[in-house]
């Protein structure tokens, strides 16, 4: 691909976080976009300021005349669009040049050092974290994000002097392979996307040819005891790390209390006292442990490694704190793995010992939430309080008799509720809350401000 000779870009699917870093990237090289997105979203609405137009129809007549030029015109897809799409088929019928975000992610980092962060979950969290130690560092960097960074109000960092690419891996349809990996890290391997991968065997051997792309020159991190077995190339240098489990980077004599976490940075060669965590969730000193090893082996010193971790206010939808009171919390995350799910909950827990925690979880996807009915009401029944809804389908059919009713049955709490979306303000005005955490992949954060508006009455 030849970015030079491309004067227009088409998204298909341009509101997806991974899409709209794309987008920002091609508008800052001075390139014509438009594109589609089912939804109109505030991240939409600011692309469109930014100078991109995105209508939300799936209408070949939407699409501007200077897009139809098949030599100068790229499509960019997400495999979130359906087989189906109208635009999609125009395109494709037509000779244009086609291809996926992850096809072009590669194109684009291909002769940089991409700092590449796969897993099922931490993944966002922690290369945001590796984007803002570099960037606020001597050494600079720049980032392909999966979510919006609080420090830059961007999913998108670009630096005219350092060929480091911080990029978040993403296994979905197993976009991550057309990476090249400087270094990779490896947050976790737990079992998802079975609709695209059909087992828990073949999601693993995903990342294991994942580890078998990293540079011969270049490192793998991994999460102590996670099920990967790594291919790596002759040359390719392998570390571990954890919070408390040890490893070659791990952390210790770790302090939570007063809303703040402490602990000491522990590696080969290496310790840092006193790291303090900008967003203090228990979480985030494995994220942080990941982060730290990856800044340290790239050439961040530990005095801007101290500062860059205190002054990270992470991404959005990454433990958001709404509220954040005496009398009431509200936090807002992306959480929709169980496994991730879990976490949460304990991190929230943890910060708020002796407080009742209500969750209100929005199931992702008709197959997820078939796929791992049992372990999402393991994770669910955790909580002291639930309020359940439906079931998001993004771009999913829906599968006859699976609805939030198959978690809903195995939660072992008493006070549970089963709600659809329009019915839980009505529910919140009747009850009483100390610290609420909403969670999921799908539109529950449209209903974070109102939610918000509701507790703070109280």
């Amino acid at each position: 691909m030849n970015i030079e000779t491309l004067t227009s870009i088409y998204f298909v699917g341009a509101g997806g976080i991974g899409m709209s870093a794309l987008i920002r990237y091609f508008l800052s090289k001075g390139k014509r976009v438009a594109g589609y997105d089912r939804t109109l979203s505030a991240l939409t609405e600011s692309l469109n300021k930014e100078g991109a137009s995105i209508h939300y129809e799936d209408d070949i007549a939407l699409i501007p005349e200077a897009y139809k030029d098949t030599a100068h015109t790229l499509v960019i897809y997400t495999p979130a669009v359906p087989e189906t799409h109208q635009e999609l088929t125009y395109f494709r019928t037509n000779g244009f040049r086609i291809m996926k975000r992850a096809q072009v992610l590669g194109e684009i980092t291909k002769y940089s050092r991409g700092l590449c962060v796969a897993g099922t979950h931490g993944k966002t969290t922690t290369s945001s974290m590796i984007a803002h130690l570099l960037k606020q560092s001597h050494v600079d960097c720049n980032a392909f994000l999966g979510g919006i960074l609080k420090n830059y109000n961007s999913n998108l960092l670009l630096s005219d002097t350092s060929d480091l690419t911080v990029i978040e891996a993403d296994e979905f349809d197993r976009s991550f392979h057309w990476l090249t990996p400087y270094m990779a890290v490896i947050t976790s391997a737990d079992p998802d996307h079975l609709d695209i991968y059909g087992t828990a065997e073949a999601y693993k051997e995903s990342f294991d040819k994942f580890t078998s792309l990293i540079r011969p020159d270049g490192v793998l991190l991994i999460k102590k005891g996670i099920n990967v077995t790594p291919h790596l190339k002759e040359g390719v240098k392998q570390y571990t790390y954890s919070a408390t489990e040890g490893g070659d980077f791990h952390a210790e004599d770790i302090r939570i209390g007063n809303g703040e976490i402490l602990f000491d940075f522990v590696g080969p060669d290496i310790s840092i006292r006193d790291i303090r965590l900008g967003v203090p969730v228990k979480v985030n000193i494995e994220n942080g442990v990941a982060a730290i090893a990856i800044a340290w082996l790239n050439g961040v010193t530990p005095e801007e490694i101290k500062e860059g971790m205190y002054s990270f206010a992470g991404p959005k939808r990454r433990f958001d704190f709404y509220l954040k009171k005496e009398n009431i919390v509200l936090i807002d995350d992306y959480a929709h793995h169980p496994a991730e799910l879990r976490e949460s909950i304990l991190s929230v827990k943890e910060l708020y010992k002796g407080k009742k925690v209500t969750g209100i979880f929005q199931p992702h996807l008709y197959s997820r939430t078939q796929d791992f009915a049992d372990d999402f009401a393991t994770s669910l029944s955790l909580l002291d309080e639930l309020i359940l809804l439906d079931i998001y389908p993004a771009r999913e059919e829906p599968i006859p008799g699976v609805t939030s009713q198959i978690i809903f049955d195995k939660v072992t709490l008493k006070n549970k509720t089963l709600c659809k979306k329009e019915q839980l303000y009505s529910i919140l005005e009747r009850g009483t809350y100390e610290v609420v955490l909403m969670a999921g992949a799908g539109d529950i954060d449209r209903m974070v401000e109102h939610v918000k508006l509701i507790l703070e009455k109280k």
